[in-house]
């Protein structure tokens, strides 16, 4: 990291929703937050997983009409960044292709599409570990490869925030994946999330906060959090996380609404130089 870039500082948000199966619903909702969050002086905005959609039924119908030219995701994200002159992680959004355009059959991917403030989209991360699991809910097993078609790219992207590196939900549980995008620059995580209520009581502030940690880059956790429907309630707390660990902001109720936070790579330059993990790996 060079000098002049260490005192890099921009303000980041990340947004919580409760979506449930309206589509249009969840846009307007992620609009009212986006634009909110823009007032109050955020640079780059983190929306949730399945912001937009979340039901599984309509994963796949979905996911077919953005790689149409007629999906209503795409265009609302777009459209919202050039409005609001914002970066924006957009949450995670079903595509029914590959990143080298060809198609898949009776399953979608989940896909992080980023947004620069021109509304010009400047990444695609497709998620890489998939949630099958059964939990001891109302909904009892999650089978996400059963809608879902699993991706093996690491992506990273320069923002105004630093070098970004994108997660989704459960990639957070395989430290190998973050320890390789630290290997690709990253300075901060994002990590749009659907986490289930018990597993997010149990696991989701060690996991993030391990991640920083272990890696020394922020982290920021924009979650889901409420009934999102009569058998599923998601974790929340959405949060901000900084290199040493440290919680900088986090929403401690459930229901929609964002946090923010400085991220300065001046923290995160600081906290490298005093402790050079990076360096001291044996293995």
């Amino acid at each position: 990291m060079d000098k002049d870039r260490s005192h890099t500082a921009a303000t980041v948000a990340a947004i919580q929703m409760v979506s449930g199966a309206d589509l249009q619903a969840n846009l307007q909702e992620a609009g009212d937050l986006l634009a909110a969050s823009a007032k109050a002086g955020a640079r780059v905005v983190v929306l949730p997983e399945n912001f937009a959609v979340l039901r599984t039924a309509q994963m796949v119908a979905q996911g077919q009409r953005e790689c149409e030219g007629v999906g209503e995701i795409r265009a609302f994200l777009a459209q919202q960044a050039r409005r609001l002159g914002v970066w924006i992680v957009g949450g995670s959004l079903p595509l029914a292709n590959r990143t080298d355009g060809s198609g898949i059959d009776g399953r979608v991917r989940a896909s992080c599409l980023v947004y620069d403030d021109r509304g010009q989209e400047v990444a695609r991360y497709d998620k890489i570990h998939l949630f099958d699991a059964r939990v001891d809910d109302a909904h009892g097993q999650y089978r996400e490869s059963d809608t879902f078609e699993p991706g093996q790219d690491l992506v990273t992207v320069d923002t105004p925030a630093g070098v970004l590196g994108l997660a989704i939900c459960y990639d957070l549980r395989f430290p190998e994946l973050f320890r390789a995008l630290r290997a690709k620059g990253a300075e901060w995580v994002a990590l749009p999330s659907a986490f289930t209520y018990l597993t997010g009581a149990a696991h989701w502030h060690a996991l993030i906060r391990a991640r920083a940690i272990e890696n020394q880059v922020w982290m920021v956790a924009a979650g889901q959090g409420g009934h999102n429907s009569s058998r599923r309630r998601t974790y929340g707390h959405s949060m901000i996380v900084d290199p040493w660990g440290a919680v900088v902001a986090e929403r401690q109720s459930d229901g929609p609404g964002w946090v923010s936070g400085e991220l300065t790579l001046e923290r995160l330059a600081e906290v490298r130089q005093q402790m050079p993990v990076w360096e001291h790996r044996r293995l």
